[in-house]
């Protein structure tokens, strides 16, 4: 690159930095004296240019029998003596996920539920950068209180 092309992109830079719109002498771009850059290459790529690359036929997957797996018992469902569900930690925040999802604006991506505790759970909301504004965001949080009051009545964190 030649010194003249560099000498234009840094005025360039610096009027459009200092909010000049205009230059004080034109500086033209000099004219092209060589061809476009081109990438050097080797003998293998021109090998590979004049020979086509053969074409493997594939035979066509036969058809593999059928199997037949038994269908999965409906898993049961475990109820404490309150008649509250018991269920783990990754299930409540799908529920309590369930529950936010319901509310206005709310994200499709980069929120994350997490359950803690033993007899008196708790969930905590998380959000990824950018994925919601802050007044959103804690707009979500405080409902979150009231969801976890309201899920608490029908299940238990199993451990």
């Amino acid at each position: 690159m030649s010194d003249d092309v560099k000498d234009a992109g840094l005025v360039a830079m610096i009027s459009s930095i200092l909010g000049g719109s205009k230059r004080t002498d034109p500086v033209a771009p000099p004219p092209l004296t060589e061809g476009p850059p081109t990438v050097p290459s080797n003998g293998a790529e021109a090998a590979s240019a004049t020979e086509p690359t053969p074409i493997k036929q594939e035979k066509p997957p036969e058809a593999a029998p059928a199997t037949v797996e038994p269908a999965e018992q409906p898993a049961r469902i475990v109820t404490t003596r309150d008649g509250k569900q018991l269920l783990p930690a990754e299930a409540i925040a799908d529920l309590v996920l369930g529950e936010l999802r319901k509310l206005e604006d709310f994200p499709a991506t980069g929120v994350s539920v997490t359950v803690y505790g033993y007899r008196h759970w708790n969930a905590m909301l998380t959000f990824a950068p950018f994925s919601t504004s802050f007044q959103n965001a804690t707009r979500f949080r405080q409902t979150m209180p009231d969801i976890v009051f309201k899920l608490r009545r029908f299940v238990e964190l199993e451990i």
